[in-house]
């Protein structure tokens, strides 16, 4: 599976690559990141192995991400064939409360700014990035369908919102015939898999393909960390933020993950990044996952995540190692309950080659191959 293989990102004809270049890293306003020779040069190596799919957004490096994204797209006269993706919702002017959020006025602001800064005058995918928990989701979907009624973007999205809302703004862009969204941008890693209980089942039932941000978990499954270390020190990203609420990575359910990760990659003599990689690109609504990085070196690495195949039996041995606490109501789902909802009777099984009928349904709309 290579990077130049696209897939139709949720139920839309917009084509992608499985890995997508995220650019949080351009730019070095916020203390760490990538020059900008470095960071062009990531943008010339990904594009140069088929990659088009790059995802920056307003709030990275203090815009500069954009602005860097912007020059370099111009420069390379790559326009047309590169998906921008980028996002709204934090605040730009302190003290001025409709300066950020995901009120109509603030992403009619937003996207102009956007615009500017990447020298375009249409951007690919424009997701909310935060959920406010103010404004309507009617209210979102409503201006996302006007921009793209106006040709100022050609396809929305959500990013880190409850699954709830997700569905809410879809069902009602559905019922009134506006512009689907056709992604949702969540965290997912080994070390973080909530989004199985709720968003994934979602994502493919309402035609939402998922692009994975912080697929490496912030750094902890890079292979730079190892469990019999105690975590925390040196300069990198994941040693700054640690520790804060919702970013404590060093925890001992995550050594234990870590460990399963370098056992495996031992196993297929590949480097414990590329290993967790593969994993979540190959995982069941993930449409592509955003890898970034501050190195060309790290890039190079990541970018060979999709050149081989986990067997089934290491595959299951990182399953094991991660598989998340199941919490209520979905323990209540499982296979005891379900006998006896259905009499005892097994239901869904189906001989080897048949798909369980929600994949027939996404392969159908071409939103990923089934595995």
């Amino acid at each position: 599976m290579s990077l130049d293989s696209y897939y139709t990102l949720g139920r839309s004809g917009l084509r992608v690559s499985r890995l997508a270049l995220g650019t949080m890293t351009f730019g070095d306003n916020w203390g760490w990141g990538a020059a900008e020779d470095t960071a062009r040069a990531m943008f010339d190596r990904y594009l140069a192995a088929g990659g088009n799919f790059i995802d920056t957004a307003d709030l990275y490096t203090e815009g500069a991400s954009e602005e860097l994204l912007g020059r370099f797209v111009e420069e390379a006269g790559v326009r047309d064939r590169v998906v921008l993706s980028t996002k709204f919702s934090y605040n730009a002017q302190p003290g001025n409360p409709n300066a950020g959020g995901n009120g109509r006025k603030n992403i009619l602001r937003a996207v102009e700014g956007s615009l500017r800064r990447l020298r375009t005058d249409y951007i690919d995918l424009y997701l909310l990035h935060t959920w406010d928990r103010v404004t309507p989701a009617e209210e979102v979907v409503r201006t996302l369908d006007d921009l793209v009624r106006a040709g100022k973007i050609r396809y929305a999205g959500l990013s880190d919102v409850p699954a709830w809302y997700a569905s809410r703004a879809q069902t009602y862009a559905e019922a009134h015939a506006l512009s689907p969204l056709v992604n949702l941008q969540l965290e997912y890693s080994l070390v973080e898999r909530n989004l199985e209980h709720e968003f994934a089942p979602m994502a493919l039932e309402l035609g939402m393909g998922i692009t994975a941000w912080s697929p490496l978990a912030m750094g902890l499954l890079s292979g730079k960390y190892k469990p019999s270390e105690a975590g925390g020190a040196g300069e990198g990203r994941l040693a700054k933020v640690s520790g804060l609420p919702g970013f404590d990575r060093f925890t001992e359910r995550n050594w234990r993950i870590v460990a399963a990760l370098e056992e495996v990659a031992r196993s297929l003599g590949k480097p414990m990044a590329q290993v967790a990689l593969n994993w979540v690109a190959t995982q069941p609504a993930v449409a592509s996952v955003i890898v970034g990085a501050t190195k060309l070196a790290q890039l190079d690495d990541n970018l060979a995540a999709l050149s081989f195949d986990t067997p089934a039996e290491l595959r299951a041995r990182l399953n094991e190692a991660s598989t998340p606490e199941t919490p209520f109501p979905y323990w209540f789902f499982g296979d005891t309950q379900q006998t006896r909802i259905h009499g005892g009777v097994s239901v869904g099984s189906k001989p080897a080659g048949y798909a369980p009928p929600v994949y027939v349904k996404a392969q159908a709309a071409g939103e990923f191959n089934a595995r």
